[in-house]
């Protein structure tokens, strides 16, 4: 009998050890910098790396420790990077999704282990994981592209189109835009419609596998600038570089400068800088208190052609 007293003050001693650790615990994540983690769905893509170092330098400004993680197109990879930023702490993540669907599993995961997320560019399909979504109004973007190009090609004639990624959103809300207008025109034939996922290598190959079957195109719609260059690329290998009429989206530097060189006929330039400022500045908010703000923020992008290509800059603005 006299083993039980001490059995239960071992018991008391261990307990007050086990609290005595975790305020300590608490103590040290008081006093630990503040962390947020910028996750890219690719940085091989020029617009997508100013998108991800302008989020990072916003963050930093607002006193924030701050890494940009590259998920390289791969939702493995980017459920790993997940894994990482959940076990390390970080306080919010400023995330650009690889996938709407697959992506969603991420941010939810995120949100469990108390780490709010802000979608840059891309979205995901629900409303509940992120705390808002800070996209490009593609949709209504393409809808003016759309109407540009039926007047540049007077109604009429055979184009192709390279779509982005399957599984990413803008890439269905900018061929949609597109469509709602250009498919009233019934002299306006679209021979191919195939996905280059928004990559310029790719973008390449695939016009040039198309122009194999139908040589005599007259333009090619493309879902991002890095399509529309791999595109011209093409062209110029086929001799058909003058004859043929690209069209991009992003507002990339090198599609800006081929505007202006007659290369490009135009693209719709939207703002990775103006997006990622405002995700780092709203995740601040976030993180300091403030609840009210919308689900989603649609940004409206502007046409470029190379009658206006004076006035903008690639990238967009800041504000």
């Amino acid at each position: 009998m006299t083993g039980q007293p001490l059995y239960f003050r071992l018991k008391s001693i261990a307990v007050l050890c086990i609290v005595i650790c975790i305020a300590g615990c608490n103590r040290n994540n008081e006093n630990a910098p503040k962390k947020m983690a910028v996750v890219v769905s690719t940085l091989n893509n020029p617009w997508f790396v100013v998108l991800g170092e302008s989020a990072a330098e916003r963050a930093r400004e607002l006193g924030y420790e701050t890494t940009i993680f590259d998920s390289q197109n791969n939702t493995a990879k980017e459920a790993e990077h997940f894994e990482n930023l959940i076990a390390a702490g970080y306080s919010a993540i400023l995330f650009n999704p690889t996938d709407a669907e697959g992506s969603v599993s991420n941010v939810n995961r995120a949100k469990k282990a108390g780490i709010p997320t802000f979608c840059m560019d891309r979205e995901v399909n629900s409303l509940d994981g992120p705390v808002t979504q800070i996209i490009s109004d593609s949709f209504s973007g393409c809808v003016d592209l759309g109407q540009y190009f039926v007047r540049q090609l007077n109604k009429k004639g055979k184009y192709v189109e390279l779509l982005g990624l399957v599984g990413d959103n803008n890439t269905w809300n900018r061929s949609k835009g597109f469509h709602s207008v250009v498919d009233h025109f019934p002299d306006l034939e679209m021979v191919a419609q195939q996905s280059a996922d928004f990559d310029r290598s790719k973008a390449m190959e695939v016009l040039e596998s198309v122009m194999q079957s139908h040589p005599d195109i007259d333009a090619v719609f493309c879902g991002n600038d890095a399509m529309a260059m791999g595109a011209y690329q093409a062209l110029v290998s086929a001799g058909k570089a003058d004859s043929v009429m690209v069209f991009g989206f992003d507002g990339a530097q090198d599609v800006m400068d081929a505007i202006k060189q007659k290369k490009i006929k135009a693209t719709a330039l939207q703002s990775p800088k103006f997006i990622a400022q405002t995700a780092a500045e709203l995740a601040d908010k976030y993180l300091q208190g403030e609840r009210d703000m919308d689900r989603k923020m649609p940004i409206a992008v502007e046409v470029i052609t190379q009658d206006n290509i004076g006035e903008f800059e690639a990238y967009g603005s800041e504000n």
